[in-house]
């Protein structure tokens, strides 16, 4: 096991336990995106790195000099969190207070709460990548040449303001913007194919004038090897799509393979069953 799958494994068991600590959340998107999180965060991303109060990471809001990662998919929060969490940014013993009272840790991340890492607030699906290219113009308006990630879920794409965001970007030159899009197949209500089917994303991304490329979002080596590959393609002239394939529920075998486990909690012999699958490699909070 890499130190990047080591890791994922124990975010995976943070997401777990949140859910279950709360009866309530959305864990198998979270799952299944895990791998892009902890390769960006721990990895990718330039990030500042100076510790502040408390010593955890410093965050400024402005975040110039830095990479900026939007997480447009907001009910995925847990393995935000966590990542946030494993990173520095705050006690990892905050994820305790996932969806509870006066917590700062939201069922959809709020800037509202202060928490260091979170940009936007994103409940309301369809506007971070929207908010993304602003952040990314404005990067170049400023000659700061950091990236701007964006992560949307497939399901997320029926919304009409992505498709008036995916015009711009191209037409704007916003060549320092990567999207993501976890391609799961999978929303609240059933398959993307039967409730609006999205046909083929990657497609229409490149009729846009985006740059497309596709990776296996639950194998972490291909993913390092892709994210590596766009530090050599930004600032060319295109945004960059990534149609990224997962698996919902990604690490459990009876959360993968359906639309189930988009929003539901673990009770506590299925929470048991799922964390005997994933080792604890970090500690858990």
């Amino acid at each position: 096991m890499t130190e990047l799958q080591s890791i994922a494994s124990q975010v995976r068991r943070d997401i777990l336990r949140m859910v279950h600590g709360c009866q309530s959340g959305h864990p198998g998107g979270s799952l299944g995106c895990t791998d892009l999180l902890v390769a960006l965060y721990f990895q990718q991303m330039k990030i500042n790195n100076r510790k502040g109060k408390g010593g955890y990471l410093s965050f400024n809001m402005d975040g110039k000099g830095e990479d900026l990662f939007f997480l447009s998919n907001g009910h995925i929060s847990p393995v935000f969190y966590s990542v946030l969490g494993r990173r520095g940014y705050f006690d990892i013993k905050e994820m305790a207070t996932f969806r509870k009272l006066n917590t700062r840790l939201q069922g959809h991340p709020t800037t509202h709460e202060h928490l260091p890492g979170v940009r936007i607030a994103s409940g309301s699906l369809g506007q971070g990548l929207s908010v993304a290219i602003g952040a990314a113009l404005a990067k170049k308006l400023n000659g700061d040449k950091t990236l701007v990630y964006c992560l949307m879920g497939d399901g997320e794409q029926q919304e009409g303001q992505v498709w008036e965001a995916v015009q711009f970007a191209p037409n704007n030159n916003v060549d320092n913007l990567v999207a993501f899009v976890d391609v799961n197949g999978q929303q609240i209500d059933g398959s993307t194919k039967k409730v609006n089917d999205n046909r083929d994303l990657g497609a229409k991304y490149k009729a846009f004038g985006w740059r497309v490329l596709t990776v296996d979002g639950n194998n972490m080596d291909e993913l390092v090897t892709l994210l590596r590959k766009i530090k050599r393609l930004v600032g060319k002239g295109q945004p960059i799509a990534v149609m990224m394939k997962t698996e919902m529920g990604q690490g459990v075998d009876f959360m993968m393979h359906s639309h189930k486990w988009h929003g539901v909690a673990p009770n506590d012999a299925q929470l048991e069953q799922a964390l005997a699958q994933l080792p604890e490699t970090l500690g858990d909070y």
